[in-house]
């Protein structure tokens, strides 16, 4: 994990806020890097406007920050997990309630400009790639892919140096990767991809084996069926649990066909792993990247490494940071 740079009594600084589903992070950057500690505050079933109230409290406590040490925050990035559509300033957030078409960018900036501040917003897999590429495990390259799998899946897609968002700013949406078949109920609301192997989805494979097998996971014989989560399938594997193994391989099928589609579709350098999942997901990815070289074409599968996240999940956090800086020195 890079270090916080010693840069904190004077100049100027971007301001970087990572939202997810559960959490808000936020953190001071500047061109060495992190130039504050971090700090979090949870969301604690917020919902709609409450989480922007929480966005604005914690962009207060660095302003604050910033001026007791000489700093000039001069904008504030921030990345939002779903959709953030830059053509109306609304945010699509599906792990947040009433934020289905969130005015996130009209709020914030009715207390920043007149601060004279500015404000970039982009998706979080947007910023987990342009946190990489700046600081982390994807620097010097041109072309890469960040695969995040947590309560959700999603792609930050590198190509030829500039951030792949599509037509509508939902470029990266790969849970809704088709890897399997059947078609089953419920790919309408989470993707094929995302339904099987992302956190909720490896929980809820195991649940539906459980119910099946009429058994219950190793260490976890005394959680609720509805209550299990996917730290204990991990948790069972290590005690070579046969229903938390088969999951697990399962997800490794997944994990590597998805990779694969990526490697043919794009021929990146590099796929960085990163998010809660990878985290113990870690450990399995050279039998991803053997899975995915079953699928994937020959020559670009041979050329592309995988790797796993150097910021963990403070990638989002890095790349909101960037965002800021970036466009900062865009404007001047």
């Amino acid at each position: 994990m890079p270090q916080i740079s010693d840069r904190s009594n004077y100049g100027k600084a971007g301001l970087g806020i990572d939202l997810g589903g559960t959490k808000i992070a936020g953190a001071l950057f500047d061109a060495s890097g992190m130039i504050s500690p971090k700090k979090v505050l949870y969301l604690e079933q917020r919902t709609g406007p409450q989480v922007g109230q929480q966005i604005l409290a914690l962009i207060r406590y660095f302003l604050d920050w910033a001026s007791e040490r000489n700093l000039e925050v001069e904008r504030v990035g921030v990345a939002v997990p779903g959709i953030y559509y830059s053509k109306t300033g609304t945010a699509w957030a599906p792990n947040i309630p009433g934020w289905d078409n969130y005015p996130l960018q009209r709020e914030l900036m009715t207390a920043l400009e007149p601060e004279g501040i500015a404000l970039t917003i982009d998706s979080d897999r947007a910023c987990y790639i342009l946190g990489e590429s700046w600081k982390g495990a994807a620097q010097g390259c041109r072309d890469a892919i960040f695969l995040a799998v947590g309560t959700g899946i999603g792609a930050g897609i590198l190509v030829d140096g500039r951030i792949l968002r599509g037509a509508n700013d939902i470029a990266g949406a790969i849970g809704w990767l088709a890897v399997t078949h059947p078609y089953l109920p419920g790919y309408e609301t989470y993707g094929c991809f995302e339904y099987h192997a992302s956190g909720l989805g490896i929980a809820r494979m195991a649940r539906e084996l459980l119910a099946r097998e009429r058994a219950v996971l190793k260490g976890a014989e005394q959680v609720p069926p509805e209550q299990l989560t996917a730290r204990n399938v991990f948790d069972a594997y290590r005690q070579d649990d046969p229903i938390a193994v088969n999951v697990i391989r399962r997800s490794i099928e997944f994990w590597g066909k998805a990779s694969a589609n990526l490697v043919s579709l794009f021929n990146p350098e590099k796929i960085i792993f990163g998010g809660g999942i990878f985290g113990p997901a870690i450990q399995f990815l050279d039998e991803i990247y053997v899975e995915a070289k079953k699928w994937a074409q020959p020559i670009s599968i041979g050329q592309a490494s995988f790797e796993p996240s150097l910021f963990g999940s403070e990638a989002g956090l890095y790349g909101a940071g960037c965002l800021a800086l970036q466009k900062a020195d865009k404007k001047n």
